[in-house]
């Protein structure tokens, strides 16, 4: 069975930091999803709010887990009942498409039947 969260081998897989037209572009296909920063320091960024601490943890065990299996870790910054995700992509010095894939399976966990958060 194939599944978003298979283990990604970044060592069979060329990564290149993303010109401003493609990131525009995708960045389109994203809900919530926003441009922060520039150059080397360039990252995509959502809010996401939540009811409370419980909730808000349980979200981030779960970007954690997609982390995890993708081998690309987005900066979380945690907050009572809201988690800001910012996506970058260190070793291209930009943004790259595993950021924009990434960014879309948390898009799709927070689009869960029972998930609660609002972008």
């Amino acid at each position: 069975m194939t599944t978003m969260l298979t283990k990604k081998d970044w060592s069979t897989q060329t990564r290149r930091a993303l010109n401003a037209t493609e990131i525009v572009a995708r960045l389109t296909r994203l809900n919530g999803w926003k441009l922060v920063g520039d150059g080397a320091a360039a990252a995509i960024e959502k809010t996401c709010t939540f009811a409370n601490y419980y909730e808000t943890i349980s979200f981030v065990n779960a970007v954690a887990f997609i982390a995890n299996a993708q081998d690309h870790h987005p900066d979380l910054s945690v907050h009572y009942n809201r988690c800001v995700v910012r996506f970058n992509t260190h070793d291209v010095d930009g943004i790259s498409a595993a950021d924009f894939d990434c960014a879309a399976q948390v898009d799709a966990l927070l689009a869960a039947p029972d998930a609660k958060a609002s972008p």
